[in-house]
């Protein structure tokens, strides 16, 4: 388990090194909650083997893999007392062992967590019998989490599905962080309930629905067929706008399904924040600002997407200067590839008809993805552009993958971008910059 807060690196590093000095030895000890049955079955704890997204992880042999994550990038009025709240998440792999990332990152107060469980779901709220498993951290059942802090919970024994849901249950302890830290625009309804609820294996109590994820941010398994990550970090084009809600209709959603039929045993993780832009912040902090979070540490990770940049030339202040852009992708492209990380960037794609829209703007996008295809900014590239645009009109979607509003795809569109992706160049294949 893991309890984390910005500002902590620099001391904790020191203080490493000054024990290091001293020639002091510190063994860690991990108890390992084992003998319990039944539904509340806890699992090996966690973290203690190693965790966080250093690429250079041979995760096939048994590290950690992300299966589903969300970035943290809104703020919302916490419920009014005590409450538990069910997120429902789809999974890219699968694993025996799971674990959970809960975030109060937007958090004014400590976030008391009371208890939590993770089930494989049957459908709506209720869980699969059998499945329901109850999270620890650092071996207790309940745990405070700082403002702006994080923690990653123990292992849980437990079959994750590839291709499946999960339901991931947090109780909170009244009056709660006065802020509740989570995804919005989720394109997935999630539930919440008055009470301690995180026992119940059906769905009765949680009469209220959400369509975002509260304070939940990863979850991750352990598999050793699971070669690592690909993370992709983008705007509401990643995030699934214009996607059917509840049917996983989102490109990376379908990318993780094309990688399965391929037998690459990759997770695939989106941190989309719709409304994101690179340079600065607005929906959510900046691409430049939380790629850190949402990328590096993310565990296992091999391969990060970036699909940034339509909201900086769309967006109040607008445009953004071309060269400013494609020079702040490139600082993202150097910092991935300072970790070891391969990095694949997306073309902007054609948003003519757009309530937005104008020629300039336009001559913008045209002049960023001109340098992208040049070969300057990412390692490889995915031309989302030429994938979706109508080759009668390039300046807009082709309607048949146009969700209606001219800058957002539909179902078939989302489908369409991730069956343009070649696999081998993806993660790097037959290359020398495969990791």
């Amino acid at each position: 388990m893991k309890i984390q807060r910005a500002g902590y690196g620099l001391f904790a590093a020191l203080i490493t090194l000054t024990l290091l000095i001293c020639g002091t030895i510190i063994t860690t000890v991990t108890f390992v909650n084992r003998g319990r049955s039944g539904p509340f079955e806890a699992g090996d704890g966690g973290g203690a083997d190693g965790t966080g997204g250093t690429t250079a992880q041979a995760v096939g042999t048994g590290g950690w893999a992300g299966t589903w994550s969300a970035a943290p990038g809104k703020a919302a009025a916490a419920p009014v007392g005590a409450y538990s709240v069910r997120n429902v998440v789809h999974t890219s792999v699968g694993g025996g062992l799971a674990r959970v990332t809960l975030s109060n990152l937007f958090g004014t107060a400590p976030l008391h967590i009371g208890h939590a469980t993770v089930a494989v779901a049957a459908g709506g709220a209720d869980a699969l019998s059998g499945t329901l498993r109850q999270v620890l951290f650092d071996g207790q059942r309940s745990i405070a989490v700082p403002e702006g802090g994080q923690v990653v919970s123990d292992a849980a024994r437990l079959p994750v599905p590839e291709d499946g849901k999960l339901l991931v249950t947090v109780h909170v302890e009244g009056p709660g962080p006065g802020l509740v830290t989570l995804h919005a625009r989720a394109r997935q309804t999630s539930y919440l309930a008055y009470g301690d609820r995180t026992r119940d294996t059906d769905g009765v109590a949680y009469t209220r629905r959400t369509p975002s994820w509260h304070y939940l941010t990863a979850v991750d398994v352990r598999d050793r067929a699971v070669r690592g990550t690909v993370v992709a970090i983008g705007d509401s084009l990643t995030d699934g706008a214009g996607s059917t809600p509840d049917a996983d209709r989102r490109w990376p959603d379908r990318l993780a399904e094309r990688l399965r039929n391929g037998s690459r045993e990759y997770g695939v993780v989106n941190q989309g924040i719709s409304g994101n832009r690179v340079l600065s912040d607005g929906t959510g902090p900046s691409g430049l600002s939380r790629f850190e979070r949402d990328v590096f540490d993310r565990p296992g990770t091999r391969v990060v997407v970036i699909a940034l940049g339509i909201n900086d030339i769309i967006r109040p202040p607008r445009p953004a200067d071309p060269g400013e852009l494609t020079a702040a992708l490139r600082t993202l492209t150097e910092r991935a590839r300072a970790r070891g990380l391969r990095v694949v960037g997306a073309t902007l794609m054609p948003f003519e008809g757009h309530r937005r829209y104008t020629p300039a703007l336009e001559a913008v996008r045209q002049e960023v993805n001109t340098v992208i295809r040049a070969g300057t900014v990412f390692d490889a590239v995915l031309d989302f552009d030429r994938a979706l645009r109508d080759p009668y009109a390039p300046d807009r979607l082709d309607p048949a993958y146009d969700s209606g509003d001219h800058l957002h795809p539909n179902d078939a569109g989302y489908a369409r971008m991730a069956q343009s992706v070649d696999l081998s160049v993806l993660i790097g294949e037959g290359s020398s910059a495969r990791l």
